[in-house]
């Protein structure tokens, strides 16, 4: 490989660490807001992995270690990596949990807000061609397009959630919609 494309090693400098590392790791992270429902369906998971699923794989695991050699012990190496799997998915819904800040949707709106799209609403729009679109707006880790439920970071759901114009466009290649005069009210 040429020199030139090799990764030179940073100098340590001599005050106490790096303030660049320090100013990433301490950067704010974006919001995790979620649903009730959404919530829930998390604590759920939570709770199956916890009772059900890992005591299970870590009784299959007892049982292949107690078999003999490990390292031909197919039962065992699986079972080992299925727990590792387990765990980590354990890790992500605890620290997911844990920093969900939960929105209801159904609170009472007055004012301005009640003539906006939020999150947590059920928004129909029609795009260029008049084809009709409902989509719920729902959390990161509510996603689900087969039910029509897109994220609030997503690029529709931001065009969708500005304050009320006349005519907003949003394209991309395979879509191209304009968001003109609908009832920016939920449909519940």
């Amino acid at each position: 490989m040429r020199k030139g494309f090799t990764r030179r090693p940073k100098a340590k400098s001599n005050d106490g660490g790096d303030a660049e590392e320090t100013a990433r790791a301490q950067a704010p992270a974006v919001k995790n807001y979620i649903t009730p429902k959404g919530l829930q369906r998390l604590r759920d998971e939570l709770r199956f992995l916890l009772t059900r699923e890992r005591p299970a794989v870590t009784q299959v695991v007892a049982w292949a270690a107690g078999n003999g050699d490990r390292s031909e012990n197919a039962d065992y190496q699986y079972g080992k990596r299925r727990l590792r799997q387990i765990d980590r998915r354990i890790r992500f819904l605890t620290k997911r949990i844990d920093a969900a800040e939960v929105v209801n949707p159904e609170a009472p709106r007055s004012g301005r807000a009640a003539m906006q799209v939020f999150f947590g609403a059920t928004v129909r729009f029609a795009n260029s061609a008049g084809a009709e679109r409902v989509v719920s707006i729902v959390g990161l880790d509510e996603v689900d397009l087969d039910r029509n439920h897109i994220s609030w970071r997503s690029p529709l759901a931001h065009a969708l959630m500005k304050p009320v114009v006349p005519v907003s466009t949003a394209s991309r290649p395979s879509l191209s919609a304009s968001f003109a005069s609908w009832p920016n009210r939920p449909i519940w």
